[in-house]
């Protein structure tokens, strides 16, 4: 028996073990205060190779093709980093370098890496690697495809009447890697870092 305080309402409880695939409810609000998720690391495992597989297409194919009294254009995220820093707003550049691509493949990589230290049940540095969960899990929210699809909004509302814009199929792998990315997180229980391999039943 555990003692745990509910995240909605703070009540403390006594919390036993759960069963595969259990939960256990906070008898006041009604929250879920634990729960024994099932398979975790081979849901993690899968979720993430398949955003990294969606990766490299979202960052090669463009995410906007644009055509303008004849004159065809496409734009990938790379050559949106390079335009804004050309055109001075080098900050800018910046910010959507790193939270459109070097964050998620930052964020796989560490997912891959909790995965495999974790399903060899590796008892060194625990607490690093719970706090790159934590990293992992805090900046998920950041992710850009809000953005790019405001922005896509935005193209095809000014621009309806005089030029054709159309989201390329880069926007849909780069939707399918924030997609993936966030369910491997969440698939993820941060609690068997912790774990011995007798306990994971």
């Amino acid at each position: 028996m555990t003692l745990v305080a509910c995240k909605i309402c703070g009540l403390v409880q006594r919390v036993g073990a759960l069963a595969p695939g259990a939960q256990a409810v906070c008898p006041r609000c009604g929250a879920v205060v634990v729960e024994h998720k099932v398979n975790t690391l081979g849901r993690t495992a899968a979720f993430s190779l398949a955003a990294l597989m969606f990766y490299l297409p979202a960052n090669i194919y463009p995410i906007l093709q644009m055509e303008l009294y004849g004159a065809h254009s496409e734009n990938t995220v790379l050559d949106g980093c390079v335009s804004l820093f050309q055109h001075g707003q080098r900050l800018v550049a910046v910010i959507v370098f790193l939270a459109s691509l070097l964050i998620p493949f930052l964020k796989l990589l560490g997912l891959f890496y909790l995965v495999i230290t974790t399903r060899f049940a590796s008892r060194r540095r625990r607490l690093e690697r719970t706090w790159i969960y934590r990293l992992i899990d805090v900046i998920g929210p950041w992710a850009m495809l809000d953005v790019f699809l405001l922005a896509i909004l935005v193209a095809l509302v000014k621009l309806g009447e005089l030029a054709t814009v159309r989201p390329g199929p880069g926007l849909f792998a780069f939707a399918a890697v924030v997609v993936l990315t966030i369910l491997a997180t969440t698939s993820f229980d941060p609690a068997q870092i912790w774990e011995t391999p007798d306990e994971r039943a």
